[in-house]
């Protein structure tokens, strides 16, 4: 048999049109994935959830009953209306702290039990030293440090809004009475409130400033997903599918005919054994040497595992069911489309439309749900570690039915990865033992 010369290989039309077409299509889903989720947050925001809170008991005087912390909540949300980008929630500061605590607000303005007395003695004559009023604009890093960032600069801008409003009132009642006023006085009157910044649900200095959540769990994606890349290459090669290259030398094992159903099986009881390796791992390096904040060690170890072993068998669905593009397959389920819509940069409600719809069933983001819950929100089931554990056991069964659903299918028609001995094959390949 003549041999031709190996670079006869780049004058196939088959080989540069597949390899382009599959570059291509790679390219073009990631640039449009990755970018196209973040690329216009500001212009995507829809209904990010911010709170106010009126804490004032008002005051009575002359026979009525003021509170302007009302007035201020009531302002806020008017001047809200039309703008469909903040969905301004009006709650008790025990409902906003519940929700803070729960990832489900991004920030709040908060006005305080005197604010009404500390207005109102601003231009009253018996107060001699009066007191600035003050309001609250809490922060949530724990929920995404990008969406707090968007939500403080409206609590901010509305907070400020409403003391301008409220200027105008003080500087009109000191007018009418006709009292002098030196000019830091009219200062002080024209703003009169200052505006706080304080955290709502305050994270230790090792959370990555809320970010630890969303990189521990894409940890645990990227080992699952590249943990059954492994395995099926390190199965195939104990089989004798496929050989192994340790620098010069070559290594190939004797072929074994084996089902493809039994080679999944293989694989995803390796997958199961290796999670609790790969778990243990991740777990010791980021909280035992890099001292990421972490209670709940042991839940998080166990929910570590199990993100390992559903995400990997999962991917071993893939790679049995489609072969080669399983591994195409995988990356863009598991981080293309996975990565954007999660949440965790960008807010789901500063996301395109198609993002949103990819998150309700998305990996990622179920899976950064619960971690949050874990490291920062105290394992509440409500803060999603109950929608992360139903996700995981939903997509484990949809893995096991289709994956060998499909490979007993191909097993039953004959679709064996290399033919019989009793089957006709196109050529006879030696199997070597070694190189």
């Amino acid at each position: 048999m003549s041999s031709l010369p190996s670079s006869s290989v780049l004058r196939s039309p088959r080989l540069w049109i597949g390899s382009g077409l599959i570059l291509a299509v790679v390219s073009t889903l990631f640039a449009l994935l990755y970018v196209g989720g973040n690329v216009n947050p500001k212009g995507n925001l829809r209904d990010l959830p911010v709170a106010l809170v009126n804490s004032d008991k008002g005051l009575d005087a002359n026979g009525k009953h003021t509170n302007l912390g009302e007035q201020v909540v009531s302002g806020i949300k008017k001047s809200a209306e039309g703008n469909k980008s903040f969905d301004w929630q009006v709650l008790s500061r025990q409902e906003a702290d519940k929700k803070l605590g729960q990832g489900k607000l991004y920030g709040a303005v908060v006005v305080p039990q005197n604010f009404t007395a500390a207005v109102t003695g601003l231009t009253s004559p018996q107060q001699t030293q009066p007191a600035r009023p003050t309001m609250t604009v809490l922060t949530n890093q724990s929920a995404g440090s990008f969406g707090s960032s968007m939500a403080s600069q409206a609590t901010q801008k509305a907070a400020h809004a409403a003391s301008a409003q409220l200027g105008k009132q003080l500087l009109d009642r000191a007018a009418a009475q006709k009292a002098p006023l030196a000019p830091a006085a009219k200062l002080l009157l024209a703003d009169p409130v200052s505006v706080q910044v304080a955290d709502g649900h305050p994270l230790g200095t090792h959370s990555a400033m809320g970010l630890s959540a969303f990189y521990y769990a894409l940890v645990l994606v990227v080992c699952g997903m590249l943990g059954a890349n492994a395995l099926t290459n390190q199965v195939d090669t104990a089989l004798g599918y496929l050989h192994s290259d340790f620098g010069p030398f070559r290594l190939r094992q004797p072929l074994q005919h084996t089902s493809r159903v039994r080679t999944l099986a293989i694989s995803s009881v390796l997958m199961l054994a290796f999670s609790l390796v790969m778990g243990s791992i991740v777990e010791a390096a980021t909280v035992g040497i890099l001292g990421m904040d972490a209670s709940h060690l042991g839940l998080l170890w166990v929910y570590s595992v199990a993100t390992i072993a559903v995400v990997g068998i999962s991917a071993l669905t893939l790679l049995s069911v489609f072969g080669v593009p399983g591994m195409l397959l995988s990356a863009i389920v598991f981080v293309a489309m996975a990565v954007p819509s999660s949440g965790a940069t960008v807010p789901l409600e500063a996301l395109p439309g198609f993002f949103r719809w990819l998150s309700e069933f998305e990996p990622l983001r179920q899976i950064t749900g619960g971690m949050r819950s874990i490291l920062y929100y105290d394992a509440q089931a409500d803060a999603g570690l109950t929608r992360a554990w139903v996700s995981m056991g939903i997509a484990l069964v949809v893995a096991l039915l289709f994956g060998f659903g499909v490979t007993r299918l191909y097993d039953r028609k004959g679709l064996h990865r290399v033919p019989r001995p009793t089957e006709p094959a196109d050529e006879a390949v030696p199997a070597t033992a070694a190189a």
